[in-house]
């Protein structure tokens, strides 16, 4: 299979403690683009195997919206990440984030899968539902 070329674009959350910004804290757009930064510092600086960065966007403003559940303004750092990958598993196991929004395929225009790579790339996705599964389950047991 020909290498692939995405974009893949990916919201970074941010949430203000007490949905506030106190003196001296951090508003959630802060903590939106404080993150963004963070998090695209190390897709830049951090290898991923089968992995090359070949462009990220961060020009799109932070935005926010209120959230029913909590009750508070959430705000979001969207960035889109343009990369080639070499197989279709190594695109899944980059792009399958908490952040993750959309996705495009720029190249190939057609893709063939055999059996084989159909099988690779199910036990991908459930490799990182499950893991997704499992981080989730710390983070709520973390709140209790």
């Amino acid at each position: 299979m020909a290498k692939l070329r995405l974009k893949v674009r990916f919201d970074y959350v941010g949430r203000a403690k007490n949905g506030k910004m106190l003196i001296g804290g951090k508003s959630s757009e802060q903590v939106a683009e404080s993150l963004r930064q963070h998090k695209i510092a190390m897709i830049r600086n951090v290898p991923i195997q089968g992995i090359i960065i070949e462009d990220i966007d961060m020009s799109q403003e932070v935005y926010s919206v209120y959230d029913e559940i909590s009750g508070k303004e959430i705000a979001y750092a969207p960035v889109v990440v343009s990369f080639s990958a070499d197989s279709l598993e190594d695109a899944v196991r980059f792009s399958m984030k908490e952040e993750f929004r959309t996705i495009q395929v720029i190249e190939p225009e057609d893709i063939q899968l055999n059996k084989i790579d159909i099988e690779r790339l199910l036990m991908r996705i459930s490799s990182e539902l499950l893991d997704y599964k499992r981080y989730l389950e710390r983070k709520i047991n973390n709140w209790k």
